[in-house]
């Protein structure tokens, strides 16, 4: 089987850029996570700038962003900030931006929504509606106290989001330096997260739908309780495919690679054996998520990777009852198992 190929080997230091592409410069800011960085992108526009995604709305971000305002971006206006998706690493110093250069923000319609929801804690987002889905979902009080400490952790990531936007939808064509790059909207990992296929370049922008070392988290939330993240994820990296074989991918993690269609294979590979795993053991007995996590996760987890774990459990069980494959049930405790359907040996669900 084909291996990725890593043509650029080293990120570029913090507070510099690196020129992929004709008019394409990668940055990098750090991340105060085990995930440690995001990769973004400045784009040359005509006589401006096009920034892609922003890094968190914290003092070292901003810091670096103003190194870079001098360095490399000299008098040339910032004629948007396009964001891929509402999460607070890609989206954390939007309204900063926008309000520094007087610059439009670009976003698809329900990660912009999303945006404004999550920080302000409304509907299914409202504080304690994830505590109560993963209560409900097996999670034990000590983890449960961990993660009610941490409060509105996006209101602190993103301090500020413009009250305007400029809609972008899938399949639409921007105009960036005189060339095309067309809108891929994907799902699961996000609501309508937007990557950008240059074709002129050979290149995409593919955010977090397609990373070249990692998984992408796909979590089921309060505020779709009954989702299925995973199936709409896994139906939208599909689209990877579609590219020649040659595109650079650039990720918003890990290093930039060529070799999409490949790595679509490889993520379909990692779920199928997580999801056969799975059957296996609620086939020994009935399993909630919580109960799962070690077979899912063979690594500690810490109260912010937890907090995503418990909603990547979820989806995989979601998953396979989508399929047919598990039924659920709530327990005398209140927590929801699950167990096979049929006593009909399993298949592929995944291509069933």
């Amino acid at each position: 089987m084909p291996a990725l190929a890593f043509p650029h080997r080293d990120a570029p230091a913090p507070g510099t850029v690196r020129e992929l592409a004709p008019g394409v410069l990668w940055l990098r800011m750090a991340l105060p996570f085990a995930l440690d960085h995001i990769n973004l992108w400045l784009l040359e526009d005509g006589d401006g700038w096009t920034l892609v995604d922003t890094g968190l709305g914290d003092e070292p971000t901003r810091a670096l962003w103003t190194g870079i305002f001098a360095d490399v971006m000299g008098t040339k206006p910032v004629r948007r900030v396009l964001v891929t998706h509402y999460h607070p690493d890609h989206a954390g110093n939007a309204g900063w931006l926008c309000a520094r250069f007087a610059a439009p923000l670009w976003m698809t319609q329900a990660e912009y929504l999303t945006a404004h929801a999550v920080r302000e804690g409304v509907a299914g987002y409202v504080p304690g509606a994830m505590l109560a889905l993963f209560r409900a979902n097996g999670l034990d009080d000590a983890r449960h106290a961990q993660m009610a400490a941490r409060g509105n952790l996006y209101r602190r990531q993103v301090p500020e989001f413009p009250g305007a936007y400029r809609r972008i939808m899938d399949g639409e064509r921007i105009a960036i330096g005189g060339r095309d790059w067309r809108v891929i909207a994907g799902y699961g990992h996000a609501p309508e997260h937007a990557a950008l296929y240059c074709e002129a370049l050979g290149l995409v922008i593919s955010g977090d739908m397609l990373l070249p070392s990692i998984s992408t988290n796909v979590s089921v939330w309060a505020v779709d309780p009954e989702g299925d993240p995973l199936g709409q994820f896994l139906g939208s990296i599909r689209r990877f495919r579609e590219m020649p074989a040659d595109t650079l991918v650039l990720p918003s993690h890990g290093l930039p690679f060529r070799g999409a269609a490949e790595r679509v294979r490889q993520l379909e590979a990692h779920h199928e054996a997580r999801l056969a795993e799975l059957m296996e053991a609620c086939a020994e007995a009935p399993r909630s998520a919580a109960e799962v996590l070690e077979l899912l996760f063979r690594r500690k987890l810490d109260t912010h990777q937890m907090f995503f774990a418990m909603g990547e459990a979820i989806a995989h069980l979601h998953f396979l009852e989508r399929a047919g494959s598990l039924r659920r049930a709530v327990g005398a405790d209140g927590v929801t198992r699950f167990s096979p359907a049929t006593e009909k040996a399993w298949t592929s669900a995944l291509t069933a």
